[in-house]
């Protein structure tokens, strides 16, 4: 009798969750399939995970509110509209940029200058420079953010200016600087003025099973000093030596700092994140267009800080993209697809995590079909045994079409960028898995310069430079039990 119970309700299971998968229009096959796969070989603990994980939904409250502050967003751009650079860009790569300028409605604007810093030391210390020397607003947004040196560094400059009357607003991910916004720390920047603000708040786990899901995070790093000045890329308020996993360090980043246009559009995707979490009016942030260009502060030894007058030069052309589960399906594959469409000679790409979806194989395939000299460099050495095991799985494919690979032996490569013929470059947090296209709420910012394209180029040289290729015979001599386990994990790929 209880086996007959059982039976039945595993197959009552089964039919339930597959006929909800089969009634969603948003999966791909792949994703369709992977679930099927799951849930049959394991349908009550597949069937769980299906709950917890399988749909990404935000619920409908939270989509009504963003609703509301996208159209706030949208409204303030109508109302400050910026001159569209995308026709001085040569004609094969003005899709890509409109692609990227279509997922928030931002503009291509010339205009920008970045620096690029040359380590987490330098970075930090150079932020806190800037925080140091604000005296309007510093707005910061980080996925992790460790009580460790640079964390408590970056709070005590935020303690410091908030003291001195600068308005300053600090907000991490509820899972990702859990300990943080727990610590007295955190406690003591509000006590000292710095309004604070949780990104996706976990302070109701139950409801959060319930409506949404609670894997799905703000993974940006947004820093805007005074509507002049934003920090871009892949590193958060954290040591590189990274504490809680100490045995992959140091955690390999790269940071630009950016002044023009693209500030203001940072400013907005900060606003996005800031009103969600407080329900805060967009008013309330003062966001003000930024200047064309702005003096640059170098900061010299021992601390002391000079500023140069800008170059007279008018800068080059970039836009800001701030994807999410709240912005259109499949936004940032679309962006990496129609790039590598346009590449003519050669694509170099740094990524921890890839997990691709078919558009992004296919491109990636296609690139190097055609001759463009196309190298990926993830790290030898991964926090992700599960994406580790993906990512492997598709070196084969991408090796038969003439891509070449190599794997990072100098710590865990964290660096999210691609270069595109000399003269474009696409920096942030996004990394190139389906976490970041699907789930994750990402920050980017792609542009077009020679010079500034060639220093990350130059940077990606050291990362290859401390690499170990991998070649089609490293591949065939996988043993068979690895590229058994490899296969198995990709084949879940597209869930994960």
């Amino acid at each position: 009798m209880l086996l007959t119970a059982l039976v039945i309700l595993h197959g009552l299971i089964v039919t339930a969750f597959t006929l909800r998968i089969l009634l969603r229009d948003d999966l791909s096959p792949p994703a369709r399939m992977a679930w099927f796969v799951v849930i049959a070989a394991l349908p009550y603990l597949g069937s769980a995970a299906y709950f917890l994980f399988g749909e990404v939904d935000i619920g409908h409250e939270a989509r009504r509110r963003d609703g509301y502050i996208f159209a706030q967003l949208h409204e303030w751009l109508r109302a400050h509209p910026v001159a569209d650079a995308t026709a001085s860009l040569p004609a094969h790569i003005r899709p890509a940029f409109r692609t990227a300028a279509a997922i928030n409605g931002f503009t291509t604007a010339s205009g920008n200058t970045a620096t690029l810093l040359a380590d987490g030391a330098e970075s930090r210390e150079a932020l806190l420079a800037d925080i140091d020397a604000a005296t309007s607003h510093v707005h910061v947004m980080f996925y992790i953010w460790l009580e460790d040196e640079t964390g408590t560094a970056l709070a005590r400059a935020l303690i410091r200016a908030a003291r001195r009357g600068v308005v300053v607003r600090a907000m991490a991910d509820a899972l990702g600087s859990r300990a943080m916004l727990r610590s007295k720390l955190w406690q003591e920047m509000g006590i000292a003025g710095v309004h604070t603000a949780t990104a996706l708040p976990l302070d109701n786990p139950l409801r959060t099973l319930l409506t949404a899901r609670i894997d799905l995070r703000n993974h940006r790093k947004i820093v805007v000093i005074d509507g002049a000045v934003t920090w871009c890329g892949s590193g958060n308020a954290a040591d590189p030596a990274f504490r809680p996993k100490r045995r992959f360090a140091p955690w390999v980043d790269i940071m630009l700092r950016f002044t023009g246009p693209v500030v203001t559009q940072k400013a907005l995707l900060f606003a996005a994140d800031w009103m969600a979490a407080t329900g805060a009016p967009l008013t309330q942030l003062a966001i003000a267009p930024a200047p064309a260009r702005a003096p640059a502060r170098a900061v010299l030894a021992g601390g002391a800080e000079a500023t140069t007058e800008p170059e007279p030069a008018l800068g080059f052309a970039a836009v800001a993209m701030g994807d999410g589960p709240t912005t259109r399906p499949g936004a940032m594959p679309q962006v990496f697809a129609t790039l590598l469409a346009a590449a003519q000679t050669r694509v170099t790409i740094t990524t921890p995590y890839f997990v691709p979806d078919a558009t992004l194989l296919s491109a990636l395939s296609a690139a190097a079909c055609r001759g463009v000299e196309t190298t990926l460099v993830f790290p030898r050495r991964n926090d992700s045994l599960i994406v580790r095991a993906a990512s492997r799985s598709y070196y084969r494919q991408l090796l038969e079409a003439g891509c070449r690979i190599f794997e990072f032996e100098g710590g865990l490569l964290h660096a999210k960028t691609l270069t595109l013929d000399g003269t474009i470059a696409l920096i942030g947090s996004s990394n190139l898995d389906l976490r970041s296209f699907d789930l994750n709420y990402e920050n980017n910012i792609l542009l077009h310069d020679e010079a500034l394209t060639g220093q990350i180029a130059e940077r990606q040289a050291t990362y290859l430079a401390n690499s170990r290729e991998v070649t089609l015979a490293t591949v065939a001599a996988w043993p068979f039990p690895q590229r058994i386990w490899q296969n198995t994990i990709a084949t879940i790929g597209p869930i994960l």
